[in-house]
């Protein structure tokens, strides 16, 4: 799939938001890529896994023993790229703050981890849910998302393959243009307030 067919995807999904966005970085944009609105349709989630896990080295592919995402963003790719791989897919949860397998899932030592999200912004997220499958015995070999906002910026500690990488000025909350400012702000992801 090219750059356009993939944000085409976005806009069929009505999953490419504009106006005054609140990150789970803490970080402001103008615009919001909805992964689970895009994901929602599960045709069109097998789509964008076999593209995403197309992008893949053969090798690293053959290499996966299973893959993990971070809840709850990454659950529905994760679940979608362990089918495109054929491999078995899990998640890390922090209903405490912190990231650890829980369900009865678990990792056998030095089990290969494919780390999947929906989007990498600042790489913190991936990076707690890393730690959290090394502590339960496993070695992330390298990490997929379906949109890396962090324009090739974020460093994951291991080899990162975004199906479509799109760049979008963030802010800090006490640094916004004025345009944004005079918008309302909205936190539309996972971890929106109830």
């Amino acid at each position: 799939m090219t750059d356009e067919e993939i944000l085409a995807e976005f806009r069929a999904a009505d999953a490419l938001l504009e106006g005054h966005f609140i990150l789970s970085s803490g970080l402001r944009s103008p615009r919001y890529l909805q992964c689970a609105r895009v994901l929602m349709d599960g045709a069109r989630a097998e789509r964008l896994a076999r593209a995403l896990a197309a992008k893949l080295p053969s090798d690293l592919r053959d290499s996966v023993d299973v893959v993990v995402s971070p809840a709850m963003g990454g659950v529905i790719i994760g679940h979608e790229m362990g089918r495109a791989l054929g491999k078995p897919a899990m998640f890390v949860e922090r209903p405490e703050g912190t990231f650890y397998l829980r369900r009865g899932f678990s990792l056998r030592p030095g089990e290969k981890v494919l780390m999947v999200e929906d989007v990498v912004t600042t790489g913190l997220s991936s990076g707690e849910a890393i730690k959290a499958v090394a502590k339960a015995g496993g070695e992330v070999i390298a990490a997929a998302a379906l949109v890396d906002r962090s324009g090739g910026e974020a460093d994951l500690g291991v080899p990162f393959f975004p199906l479509v990488s799109f760049v979008v000025p963030t802010y800090e909350a006490d640094s916004l243009p004025p345009a944004l400012a005079a918008i309302p702000a909205e936190k539309p992801g996972s971890r929106k307030a109830a």
